[in-house]
């Protein structure tokens, strides 16, 4: 495919320019071009074009070195090889008189050694003597050599020569063998191993420096012998030194699973630790519950004040000495509690500790320390009380009646009290009775701490029973387990038990529906916001990444959907690479909807990447999404992914280039419609259906830019001000001052300087039959002219178009920089010239002159063409090229009215020339038009021009009476076409005749019964006619 051969040129131009490989990236650059691909070397051309990297100066002084031609070079290159021949001749020589003074020298020095060297010296000649013999050892008694040794040692040398590259030297080769055959070999190692052998033992019996040779060898095998030895024993070393540490890798993975057991063993020792804690903590609220009973007895107790002094002195003695002690039992148990707190606290983990420290320690100081306070004063006060008794008058005798029925309860109480083990009182075995206001916090404090251990069991009893229920629950029920299953995800203590569970959340459905994994989808998202981050990385996405290659495509596109939607609750670096990852593999999905739904998700991902370093590789993906085979992912991706991408990246200007280069390439690669060189068809492509598929998708991506192109260039405008309403965006005054290249506008200038061009070439490249693709090209520019202007139209877009199609055109309005561009779009050659009639002029009719402020000028355009350009030589050479134009011009309704004004007056004509071209058009373009307008317009005019007295005139009506024949089955048409055929067979004419039945018979296939069998009497008639004039002849 064309982006993924894009995206590795891309990683190998990135890599060659980060290494500074810039030799390679030149050549490469220069290879590309050669190839036509444009698009991959746009990076390589901005950075050697870049005088920031190669200054103009030094350019020009290594364009003036001397550059050798190859004859030079190639004649330099043989002097230095026969110089070179000759050099290693003469050191061959060099060598063999060098051998020669060595073996005299030793000979020589043979007689003058002394007797410390006697050893070597018997060495030596035992060595010569060895030698001697076998050098007198004749080479006959070795055998001659057999044919096939001789073939295969000649052969082998001549394998050597020809991979070593010196082909000279084979070819001499070659001629000196002249009694054997060496291209006639078997090419293998085993076909010179006895020939080999042989000439090497001749080779060691029959020289000195052989023998040294050997001596040399062995001393040489015994250095190896020894390096051999060395090596084993430290391969013996090595050996054990790693089963030493094999030893000590076992020790530290014992000693590692210890110290996890231990961590283990200490975190189960801090979890009992806490509930410990809970337990001491519930303990102290009970202390506290009993405290506040004992306040309120003591305030009891304060409100019988009003008794009898002498009845009850005995009783509040004995009932003052039980609180006391009581209270001092409380107070210590209060401490050895408060003790085993900090003890327990201290024993739990350091992070938690000082945490539950202070919660204690306030609790402790502000509960436990002021309550002995409050009660040693309220036992004060109760004394106070029975100094005061016996000094009530009997002024309140009424309110100590009415007091007296509740102190005696209380006293009651009171002698039935009894002091169990704990500080706790009870009444006859009982528990006294309390308020329930007294009462309400303690119980909200047993509440909560039962509430607490029941929930952490509840999420486990959930957590065990879910993965049961589920299956057994109805499909279309089971997204109501939803909050069950996120609850005890986000609850549940165990790793292992979460992922289960998350698994089980993907894998609700078995092939969710659109709703079913919206309301899965929004499920994920409530639990990403509740777990956090990391919890979605580690516990979330990888579920997305399991179900990527799911069988079913509902889940792939659950996949799809959670990319985009759970992007947000990770962190950003995972955005653009793990989530990134996933959806480039799901565009490579087979399934359309999964394709769809991966642009989709994509364009909602970009605005939430950290940065931008994945432009390149996310513009890749829009474009291979863009050429896509379906037209769902397609328009998805027009809609949302293109927009989206230019927000992100703003980079217009980058993604522009690359889509008019990828257009033009999607064409260029086609063949042509011919192959004879210099004819009109061979500049003509036969586009397959990928290619024409890719074509118009980019021109409808081309569109869609459009507005942002709009956008960028007013953000860009170098003047002052821009005018505010529509359509006047860029006015002639304003264009006249860019015209005088006072300022650059690069944005502005991209349109009709790289992008009409462009446009202008890939229209000269589509055959006649590539409809479509002009329709996409005029929607284009019309888009263009509606939103840049009139102005625009008329100064920029029109020069550009009439220069394409070889007419004069005012360029003032364009900048000097750009007229050689544009004028080198003017046809040069007659086939150039045919082929910008036949190719542009229907595309600038429609799209340029066909703009609604244009239709004037069109109309007196096409009068020119047709009206009066029909005198002209020049017109006449392209009659059927301006005929297709009009013909695609007709294609569009609002032209309807123009063009058959214009074909009327040719009607009407004086002019036969001008009639038979009229008759011609409407034969042409009534294809391209509907039954009113074929009743309305065409019939008449044919009706006319078939009245003509000129027989070419007739004749040609008669043709474009047959093209509406053949294309309408309208039984009013068609009898109009039955009157005009009689009255062209009443005349009598043979011609006429013959015109008629060609014409009708065009039309049987498609004509309607009535036709067929009017067509069929018509024939039957002429045969019997002609019939009778034979026979009449003959009776002659």
């Amino acid at each position: 495919m064309d982006v993924e051969r894009s995206s590795l040129c891309n990683c190998v131009v990135n890599f060659l320019l980060e290494e500074n490989y810039l030799l390679t990236a030149f050549e490469l650059l220069h290879e590309l071009l050669d190839d036509g691909r444009d698009s991959h070397a746009i990076r390589l051309k901005e950075f050697f074009s870049d005088p920031a990297h190669f200054p103009p100066d030094q350019i020009s002084r290594f364009n003036s070195l001397r550059v050798a031609d190859p004859q030079s070079l190639l004649e330099e290159k043989e002097a230095l090889e026969e110089k070179f021949a000759i050099c290693d001749y003469e050191l061959r020589l060099a060598q063999e008189d060098i051998a020669k003074l060595k073996l005299e020298l030793k000979r020589k020095t043979e007689l003058s050694l002394n007797e410390s060297y006697s050893s070597s010296s018997d060495i030596i000649k035992q060595g010569s003597e060895l030698q001697q013999k076998k050098s007198d050892t004749a080479i006959s008694d070795l055998g001659h050599l057999k044919d096939n040794e001789r073939r295969d040692l000649n052969c082998a040398v001549k394998e050597y020569l020809l991979l070593a590259g010196y082909r000279l030297t084979t070819m001499t080769f070659y001629e000196e063998v002249t009694d054997q055959n060496l291209d006639v070999w078997q090419g293998t190692p085993a076909c010179v191993p006895d020939a080999l052998r042989r000439y090497y033992y001749q080779y060691l019996s029959s020289s000195t420096e052989a023998a040294e040779e050997k001596i040399k060898m062995l001393r040489e095998n015994e250095d190896l012998r020894k390096v051999k030895e060395r090596l084993i024993l430290e391969k013996d070393s090595l050996v054990r030194n790693k089963d030493l540490a094999d030893g000590q890798i076992a020790a530290f993975t014992k000693s590692m699973e210890a110290t996890q057991r231990d961590l283990r063993d200490r975190e189960n020792q801090v979890q009992v630790l806490k509930q410990l804690l809970e337990q001491q903590r519930w303990e102290l609220n009970e202390c506290r519950a009993e405290i506040t009973s004992l306040k309120m007895h003591i305030e009891g107790s304060h409100s019988g004040k009003n008794i009898l002094a002498g009845d009850t002195d005995s009783f509040h003695s004995q009932a003052l000495e039980k609180y006391k002690d009581e209270i001092k039992s409380l107070q210590l148990e209060i401490e050895s509690l408060k003790a085993k707190e900090v003890v327990a606290v201290h024993s739990l983990d350091p992070n938690d500790s000082l945490r539950e420290q202070a919660v204690i320690e306030i609790h402790v100081d502000k509960g436990m320390q002021a309550q002995p306070v409050e009660v040693s004063s309220e036992v004060g006060e109760l004394n106070d009380a029975h100094s005061i008794v016996p000094q009530s008058t009997g002024s309140d005798s009424s309110k100590d009646q009415e007091d007296s029925q509740p102190v005696l309860m209380i006293n009651s109480n009171y002698n039935g009290t009894t002091s169990d083990g704990n500080g706790g009182l009870k009444q006859n075995g009982e528990m006294p009775a309390i308020n329930n206001g007294s009462l309400s916090k303690s119980d909200e404090l047993k509440e909560e701490s039962v509430t607490n251990k029941m929930g952490s069991e509840t999420i486990q009893i959930l957590a065990d029973a879910l993965p049961r229920i589920v299956p057994f629950v109805l499909i279309n029920h089971r997204e109501e387990l939803l909050p069950l299953i996120m609850c005890a995800i986000e609850r549940h203590p165990d790793s292992r038990t979460r992922d289960s569970l998350t698994f089980t959340l993907f894998n609700l459905i078995k092939r969710p529906d659109e709703q079913q994994r919206q309301i899965i989808m929004d499920a994920c998202v409530s639990l990403a916001k509740n777990v956090g981050e990391m919890r979605t990385e580690t516990e979330l996405l990888p579920q997305c990444w399991e179900q990527i290659n799911h069988m079913y495509e509902e889940r792939r596109l659950l996949v799809a959907q959670s990319c985009g939607q759970l992007a947000e609750y990770v962190r950003p670096e995972i955005r653009d690479s793990l989530i990134l990852s996933i959806i480039q593999q799901l565009v490579e999905d087979s399934a359309t909807i999964i394709r769809e739904a991966a642009a989709h998700n994509l364009a909602l991902l970009l605005r939430l990447f950290p940065n931008q370093d994945k432009y390149f590789k996310v513009e890749e993906l829009m474009f291979q999404l863009s050429c896509d085979p379906s037209g769902a992912v397609v328009e998805t991706t027009l809609k949302e992914l293109v927009p989206a991408i230019i927000k992100w990246g703003n980079k217009l200007d980058h993604v522009l280039r690359v889509l008019l280069s990828h257009m033009l390439g999607s064409s260029q690669r086609c063949p042509p419609l011919s192959g004879v060189e210099g004819s009109i068809e061979s500049h003509l492509r036969v586009l397959g259906e990928r290619e024409r598929w890719n074509i118009d998708v980019l021109l409808r991506m081309l569109l869609v830019m459009l507005p942002f192109l709009l956008e960028k260039t007013v953000e860009t405008c170098p003047f002052s001000a821009v005018p505010e309403p529509k359509g006047a965006l860029f006015s002639s005054s304003m264009l006249q001052k860019l015209a005088e290249g006072q300022v650059e506008w690069p944005a502005f200038e991209w349109l009709h300087v790289d992008c009409f061009p462009d446009l202008i070439k890939l229209l000269c490249l589509l055959p006649q039959k590539e409809d479509n693709l002009r329709n996409r090209t005029t929607k284009f520019l019309l888009a263009a002219s509606e939103q840049f202007g009139e102005a625009y139209l008329t100064h920029i877009m029109l020069p550009i178009f009439m220069v394409a199609v070889g007419d004069d055109a005012d360029l003032t309005y364009l900048s000097s920089s750009s007229h050689s561009k544009i004028k080198g779009l003017r046809p040069r050659t007659a086939v150039a010239e045919r082929l910008a009639i036949m190719c542009v002029l229907p595309t600038m009719l429609a799209g340029v002159l066909g703009a609604p402020s244009k239709r004037e000028q069109l109309t007196e355009y096409l009068r020119r063409l047709l009206v009066k350009g029909a005198i002209t030589e020049n017109q006449a050479k392209h009659e059927a090229e301006i005929f297709y134009a009009i013909r695609f011009l007709c294609s569009f309704d609002e032209h309807h009215t123009m063009i058959f004004n214009i074909l009327w007056e040719m009607v009407v004509s004086s002019n036969t020339e001008m009639k038979v071209n009229a008759a011609n058009l409407l034969k042409v373009i009534v294809p391209y038009i509907d039954a009113r307008v074929t009743s309305t317009h065409v019939l008449p005019a044919l009706v006319t021009l078939g009245s003509d007295q000129n027989l070419n005139v007739k004749y040609a009506s008669i043709e474009a009476f047959g093209s509406v024949a053949q294309h309408f089955k309208n039984d009013m048409i068609v009898d109009k076409i039955r009157v005009q055929m009689d009255a062209f067979l009443d005349d009598g004419s043979h011609e006429a005749t013959i015109a008629v039945v060609r014409a009708l018979g065009v039309a049987v296939p498609h004509s309607t019964e009535k036709l067929r069998e009017y067509i069929l009497h018509t024939l039957t008639n002429s045969l019997c006619t002609s019939l009778d004039i034979s026979t009449i002849d003959v009776d002659i």
